[in-house]
């Protein structure tokens, strides 16, 4: 078998990487020193732009929309390179969201927002957290048809409206966005997705903040009503637009890794003490050794979800357990890697001048945004019962 990336997939990382190749993780303050406030009242509005003109936000949209037709692979290696660099922008909850509507939405919502999407005109985020954070997205919003005609809420030509009630919690860019992809349940228990516009009647946010400082909300939803042409009804469309967003936090962690782990080796190979550098002690040597075997295990799962999320159809081959054990080893990987990093780096790492503090507060976040691997082998577990290995 052939494991190499194709040779689009290369060209959509290399033009990532030149992107990327200006932003400074140390260039915006650090969340102690804004007493509490956001690092930035938006996103990076340059770096958008600049990703835009790259063809990067619209990866994973077909020719017919401006995009090139990628995978989740070609996203996850582009992500990967934005999580190096901690880039402040919402390139996984764009991505996601214009793909999912382009595989599960109707002709009129496609039209109106896939192409402004890849060209970075409208921003789409995603609510995914819940009420709490704890507890599944879809289940903290209701949904109900109100159509007196009783038209088929997905059809084109219906004029009926859903109406939504119910609160997501850490929401990001919803400050930025234009629309956010809502998950809902109905009555009988099927998950929907609406597409919201910020501005619309019904809808309020309130500002939360994450552990790297950055702006969050609290959506809450009252009474909110969409028009059926943007609601998303399809079968399975939250379970992959669930699976892919995952994936993309994996591939951000994995660049984050990647690069605080070269910090590390670049910071031991130099620190010295009595007389040799500190990279040259057993102790120090065996720590980084165990980190770079963590970084390779989460590569190795991040690329075998993102390949079955990729490989057909969405939602033709199941990715639910390839994605558990991305998970798992990212949250655990990535946590293990900023602490080791702090403990060999020493005060230092401490020190607000230096860009570690910042690593270490965007993997916290990303942790938290996984999952605890716990639940996550539990889930794992349970798929192993229901398919046993033949």
């Amino acid at each position: 078998m052939d494991f190499t990336f194709t040779e689009e997939q290369q060209a959509a990382a290399e033009a990532a990487r030149g992107v990327f190749a200006g932003v400074a993780p140390d260039g915006v303050p650090s969340p102690a020193l804004t007493q509490g406030a956001a690092v930035a009242d938006d996103l990076d509005r340059d770096l958008w732009n600049k990703l835009a003109a790259a063809d990067l936000l619209s990866l994973l949209l077909d020719e017919t929309s401006g995009g090139a037709g990628l995978d989740a692979v070609a996203l996850c290696l582009v992500l990967r390179e934005a999580g190096a660099v901690l880039a402040r922008v919402p390139l996984l909850e764009n991505s996601a969201a214009a793909a999912t509507v382009q595989a599960y939405g109707g002709p009129e919502l496609r039209a109106a927002l896939l192409a402004r999407a890849g060209r970075g005109e409208t921003v789409l985020t995603v609510a995914a957290s819940g009420r709490t954070g704890h507890d599944a997205a879809e289940l903290a919003v209701t949904a109900r048809q109100d159509d007196p005609d009783g038209a088929p809420a997905n059809d084109a030509g219906s004029g009926g409206t859903w109406v939504l009630d119910g609160v997501q919690t850490a929401v990001p860019w919803a400050y930025e966005a234009d629309h956010v992809l809502v998950p809902a349940h109905t009555a009988d228990g099927r998950s929907v997705l609406a597409v919201v516009a910020r501005g619309q009647e019904g809808v309020a946010l309130a500002p939360q903040f994450s552990t790297t400082g950055e702006r969050l909300a609290q959506l809450r939803l009252e009474s909110a009503r969409i028009p059926a042409r943007d609601v998303i009804t399809a079968d399975g469309a939250w379970d992959w637009l669930r699976s892919l967003l995952a994936t993309g936090t994996c591939a951000l962690a994995l660049g984050l890794g990647d690069r605080v782990l070269a910090m590390t080796s670049d910071y031991a190979g130099k620190r010295e003490q009595f007389g040799h550098p500190i990279a040259s002690f057993q102790a120090v040597a065996v720590q980084a050794a165990d980190r770079y075997i963590d970084l390779r295990a989460m590569e190795v799962t991040l690329w075998q979800a993102a390949w079955r999320i990729a490989s057909g159809t969405p939602g033709a081959l199941p990715a639910s357990g390839d994605v558990a054990l991305a998970k798992i080893w990212a949250s655990e990987g990535v946590r293990r890697i900023v602490q080791t990093a702090q403990h060999l780096h020493g005060g230092f790492g401490a020190d607000v001048d230096y860009p570690l503090h910042r690593y270490h507060a965007w993997a916290k976040h990303l942790e938290l945004s996984l999952g605890p691997a716990a639940a996550h082998e539990e889930a794992l577990g349970d798929l192993l019962a229901a398919h046993p290995l033949a």
